[in-house]
């Protein structure tokens, strides 16, 4: 069976466009040859800064002869009615089946397509696709119709098998498939011929060509953490750089460079942010001090003196830019060690908004000092410090460095807070009250740190729901769930305690009355639980559990919603668990019918003098040794052995109603054994609403 190979060749692709791209390629093509008749074996993507690559095997020579039936009018309709019929299926009457069905004779026709041969098929879907790129940005360039990322400047489109290889006969906008591309632009620049897609590989990798951008990444990391082990240092990880750098050139050759010594008293984090925002370098850091020495490049090709040239060039960019950051650094360091120290800073913000209908940052500043000293005692948070965290935790936002490198903001307010001689609690507090920023940061641990988290999270949706701002849909603009989540983590990772209902009511007050009123605490609440499903789903607890326990009172302390749902998710995974909910139903819907049919709540009195089975009185005890630990162990917020308890119910329960008849003639058993179920009810229910269970 033949192979097709397909690459479209042109100036320089943006990297962050590439590897989309080149699943957009695959998708459309196949989709488009499949839709044809035309099936493959296997299919792989390539892409490099300059050509997009698809290669599939064992595709079929030609697509599949095709026979359609399709039902008609009956024999006896009118003649416009058949002609009509015959004009759609392209047949003469002759050529129709007639047949005896139970409506009559109905007139069938059989409608044969042949097979076409693959390349007709591939010319098609390719031009079709080529035309109809979804690319995020395109050009037109010269007199051609075409859009396209950058100028395209050949198609290199064939079929291959034992007998050779042939060019499929397409011609987009005046560029005619071929069988050639060309290697590396200053290495090997001159057009190349192939045969299919091993020679195609073999013939660019000796043009210095790396075609797949795994293997280019490999090879930087390789030769980067190698040559940095060498001079005893380590590279910094960065996955999106090392993948947006390997989207940039064809043939990397790695060159790690020095840094200034002018710019090595520098924060890290600014040299990092730096060389990753401006050159693409990597940074390279002295694990001992955790300094950043040096740099990495990556250049797209080898030259005569092994980089020194490159090198010198980019030390000498380098040197500018850190220029730049330095002189950043140093007029904030000026400025906190003054006499005024940050508050120049925050009394900058009185000018900055931070929403119209929500006021300036320093008004946002002082809701989070208020809030956080209220939050403060909940956390075990020093007061004071809780507060000085907050008034100061947003006062980077007028740094210079912030302004040039706005990903830095709470990085840089940590080391300000330092130099202007506040605590350590103060200082991480600023650096870590924006976490977690997504699911997988680390969250705020230090008591003053997660006071100020907590503030400004929480100020956040009572402040945004108080003027009607919420989440619509896939819609979420002030990243408000992001908050909630952030709050939910908070909470239960650090093993926070406390009353969120009490928390956003404080934090309604300090908002107050915005234009579209004041925050609605029960909404928010339900807004935060909806986000705890998805949180604790990705745990693999499921979504009916949680609603089982938010039902309970107390369910606005997340913790101990959080700890009651993982304990009745592991119940729940024991056969014990499992049939004990199924028994627990039963109970309940005997229970309820009875209560409704007889008009009055059974909801006390069972007393096992009046039992007449072995397995009623076995339940009666059952149910009071369960009592007796459910109770302290709830008490004491020990979910797991009051679920445990619970959980040995299921044998009692099982062998109750395999040997008792609950509806019994004397109305006095009837009534003792309905009481009896109520125990069941009432016992169970103090752990979870199990109504809320599925199954």
């Amino acid at each position: 069976m033949p192979d097709l190979l397909i690459e479209l060749f042109s100036e320089e692709i943006p990297a962050r466009m590439q590897k989309r791209a080149g699943e957009d390629l695959q998708k459309l093509v196949t989709n488009g040859l499949v839709e044809a008749g035309l099936t493959y074996g296997s299919a792989a993507v390539f892409t490099t800064p300059r050509r997009l690559t698809l290669a599939l095997g064992d595709m079929l020579a030609a697509s599949p002869r095709q026979v359609e039936e399709r039902k008609g009018p009956k024999a006896d309709a009118p003649e416009k009615a058949i002609e009509g019929f015959l004009r759609g299926a392209g047949l003469t009457r002759d050529q129709l089946e007639e047949r005896d069905t139970p409506k009559g004779k109905i007139l069938f026709a059989k409608i044969e397509k042949p097979g076409r041969p693959a390349a007709e098929i591939v010319a098609e879907v390719l031009e079709q696709t080529i035309r109809n790129f979804p690319w995020p940005k395109s050009m037109r360039w010269g007199t051609g119709s075409l859009k396209w990322v950058r100028p395209l400047h050949s198609i290199l489109c064939i079929i291959s098998d034992e007998a050779g290889a042939e060019v499929v006969p397409l011609t987009v906008d005046g560029i005619a498939a071929g069988n050639t591309t060309r290697g590396h632009r200053f290495l090997a620049p001159d057009e190349i011929e192939v045969s299919g897609f091993e020679d195609y590989q073999t013939k660019l990798a000796r043009a210095f060509v790396v075609l797949d951008p795994a293997a280019r990444a490999d090879t930087i990391w390789h030769d980067a953490t190698n040559m940095a082990f060498a001079a005893g240092l380590e590279v910094v990880e960065d996955a999106g750089l090392l993948a947006e750098v390997a989207g940039l050139v064809e043939y990397p050759v790695v060159l790690m460079g020095r840094i200034g010594e002018d710019f090595l008293g520098l924060p890290p984090e600014v040299l990092q942010t730096s060389m990753k925002e401006h050159q693409k370098f990597f940074s390279v850091r002295n694990p001992k001090s955790g300094q950043i020495e040096r740099f990495v490049t990556v250049a797209n090709r080898t030259t005569a003196d092994e980089g020194a040239t490159i090198l010198t060039g980019n030390e000498k960019v380098l040197g500018a830019r850190l220029s730049d950051a330095k002189f950043f650094w140093d007029n904030d360091l000026r400025t906190v060690t003054s006499g005024a120290g940050m508050e120049t800073w925050v009394k900058a913000l009185e000018n900055v908004t931070f929403h119209n209908k929500l006021g300036t940052q320093a008004e946002l500043i002082d809701r989070m000092a208020t809030l956080s000293r209220e939050l403060a005692p909940l956390v075990g948070a020093d007061a004071d410090e809780a507060e000085q965290a907050a008034r100061v935790a947003k006062a980077d936002l007028s740094s210079e460095m912030v302004y040039e490198f706005p990903e830095l903001q709470g990085l840089m307010g940590s080391y300000y807070a330092r130099k202007a001689g506040m605590s350590d609690a103060v200082a991480d507090a600023a650096k870590d009250h924006y976490a977690p920023l997504g699911p997988s940061d680390d969250v705020p641990t230090a008591p003053v740190a997660i006071a100020v988290a907590l503030a400004e999270k929480i100020d956040k949706l009572t402040g945004f729901w108080a003027i009607d701002e919420k989440p619509t849909g896939s819609k979420d603009p002030f990243a408000l769930r992001r908050a909630a989540l952030g709050v939910i983590r908070i909470l239960v990772e650090n093993d926070v305690s406390l009353s969120l209902n009490d928390v956003l009511g404080q934090s309604a007050e300090i908002v107050g009355d915005r234009d579209a009123g004041r925050a609605d605490i029960a909404d928010i609440r339900g807004f935060i639980h909806d986000r705890l499903k998805v949180y604790l789903r990705d745990q693999g607890i499921r979504h009916d559990i949680i609603d089982a326990c938010i039902a309970m009172d107390g369910s606005d302390d997340l913790t101990l919603l959080v700890k009651r749902a993982r304990a009745l998710s592991e119940t729940l995974k024991t056969d014990d668990g499992e049939n004990l909910i199924q028994g627990f139903k039963r109970a309940n819907n005997i229970l309820s019918q009875a209560e409704e049919a007889d008009g009055v709540e059974y909801s006390f009195g069972a007393d096992p003098k009046f039992a007449e089975t072995e397995a009623e009185k076995d339940l009666f005890t059952a149910l009071d040794k369960a009592e007796a630990k459910i109770t302290p162990a709830m008490a004491a917020q020990d979910f797991s052995t009051a679920m445990a308890a619970m959980a040995e119910l299921r044998g009692p329960i099982d062998a109750f109603f395999e040997a008792v008849q609950v509806n019994a003639e004397n109305p006095t058993v009837r009534r003792n054994r309905l009481n009896l179920l109520s125990r069941i009810r009432t016992i169970c229910s103090a752990v979870a609403d199990l109504t809320k269970l599925d199954g």
